[in-house]
C-alpha cells in the first residue's frame, strides 16, 4: 500500500470526497454543516496526531489551544474589529502563543508528566474562560455573527452553509499541505527517530526538546486554526471548547482512524462526528457506543481503521 501509484490514488479519494460531500451527504441523512464539522473537527486531529502520533508525546490538552482560536475570532469580531479574516487570523495568533508558552515549559517531561500537565495547563485556560463571565460569557457562551469577506470587487457569502464549507476546505487545504511538508522535512524526520527512539536521536545529536517544542508550537497553529473555523461555524464559542474531554476526543479519533497515518484521523473524525450526530438524535447514551467503537479498534486493529485498509491490523 505504500507504493506511489498507490498512495496518489488514495489522495485523488480523499480530495473527490472533500470536494463533493456537501453534494451528497444530504442523500445519506446528513447537512452541509455537518460536513463542515467533519472537515474543521478532523484537522483539529490531525494537528492533535501532529504531535502525538508522528511525535510519541501524550498530549491531552489541545482543547486549550482549539479554544483559544475560538474565542479569540469570537471576541475579535464581536467587540474589537467586525471582520471575519482579522478574528480568524488574531484567534490562530491567540492560540499559538499560548500553545509556544506551554510547549516551552512542557519540553523537558516526558511520559505520564507531560500528559498530565497538558491537562492542567489546559484546564486553567477552561477555568478562564468559564469564571471570566464578562467577557467571555461564562457558561453561557460567547455568541457573535460571522460577516462576509469583503474582497473588494465582490464579497464571499459566510452565511451560506455551502460557502463557509468550500471556505473551510480551503484553509484545510492549506494546512493539510503544510503539515505534509513539514512531515516529509528533515525536521519530520527528526520527529519519527524521536518517535521510536529518544535516546537514539539524543545520541545522535538532535536536540530533542527543542524540536518537541517546535512540534508542539506547530502543532498548536493548526489546532487553532480549527477552532478559529469552528467558533465562525456555530457562531458560537463556549468554554466546553476548552475543557480536557475534547481533548481525548481529539486523540480517540487519531486512535480510531489510524495514529501513523496522515489522513487517519480525519476518518475517525469523520466517524467520531457522524455517529454522534446520529447516536445522540436517538438515545442519550451515545458516549456507550463512541466507546464501544475505540475499545473495539484498540483490541482488534490498533492500527486504526487506514491500517486496517492497509493489511495492517498488529
Amino acid at each position: 500500500m505504500n507504493h506511489p501509484i498507490t498512495k496518489s490514488f488514495s489522495l485523488i479519494v480523499v480530495w473527490a470526497i472533500l470536494l463533493t460531500l456537501p453534494l451528497w451527504i444530504g442523500g445519506i441523512g446528513g447537512y452541509t454543516d455537518l460536513a463542515s464539522r467533519v472537515l474543521i473537527i478532523g484537522l483539529a486531529a490531525m494537528a492533535t496526531n501532529l504531535l502525538v502520533g508522528h511525535s510519541g508525546v501524550m498530549a491531552f490538552g489541545h482543547a486549550a489551544y482549539f479554544g483559544l482560536g475560538a474565542y479569540g475570532t469570537g471576541l475579535v469580531i464581536k467587540y474589537l474589529i467586525p471582520s471575519t479574516p482579522v478574528g480568524f487570523i488574531i484567534g490562530i495568533l491567540v492560540g499559538t502563543l499560548g500553545g509556544a508558552i506551554i510547549g516551552y515549559l512542557l519540553a523537558k517531561l516526558r511520559g505520564i508528566y507531560f500528559a498530565l500537565a497538558t491537562i492542567a495547563f489546559g484546564q486553567v485556560f477552561y477555568f478562564i474562560a468559564f469564571r471570566w463571565n464578562s467577557v467571555t460569557g461564562g457558561d453561557n457562551g460567547l455568541t457573535f455573527q460571522r460577516l462576509p469577506i469583503d474582497l473588494g470587487i465582490t464579497q464571499i457569502d459566510l452565511s451560506s452553509s455551502l460557502t463557509f464549507y468550500y471556505t473551510a476546505l480551503a484553509v484545510f487545504a492549506v494546512c493539510a499541505a503544510l503539515m505534509a511538508i513539514l512531515l516529509r522535512s528533515p525536521f519530520g524526520h527528526t520527529l519519527l527517530a524521536m518517535r521510536e527512539n529518544e535516546r537514539r536521536a539524543r545520541f545522535l545529536g538532535i536536540p530533542v526538546n527543542r524540536h518537541l517544542w517546535i512540534a508542539y508550537t506547530a502543532s498548536c497553529v493548526f489546532v487553532s486554526t480549527a477552532g478559529g473555523l469552528y467558533g465562525l461555524l456555530n457562531n458560537f464559542v463556549s468554554p466546553h471548547n476548552l475543557h480536557w474531554t475534547q481533548s481525548g476526543d481529539f486523540v480517540l479519533m487519531a486512535v480510531i482512524g489510524g495514529m501513523r497515518s496522515f489522513w487517519g484521523p480525519l476518518l475517525g473524525a469523520a466517524i467520531f462526528v457522524i455517529a454522534q450526530d446520529y447516536l445522540s438524535s436517538i438515545t442519550d447514551s451515545w458516549m456507550f457506543f463512541i466507546g464501544l467503537i475505540f475499545v473495539l479498534v484498540v483490541l482488534f486493529i490498533p492500527r486504526g481503521i487506514v491500517g486496517l485498509l492497509q493489511g495492517k491490523t498488529s
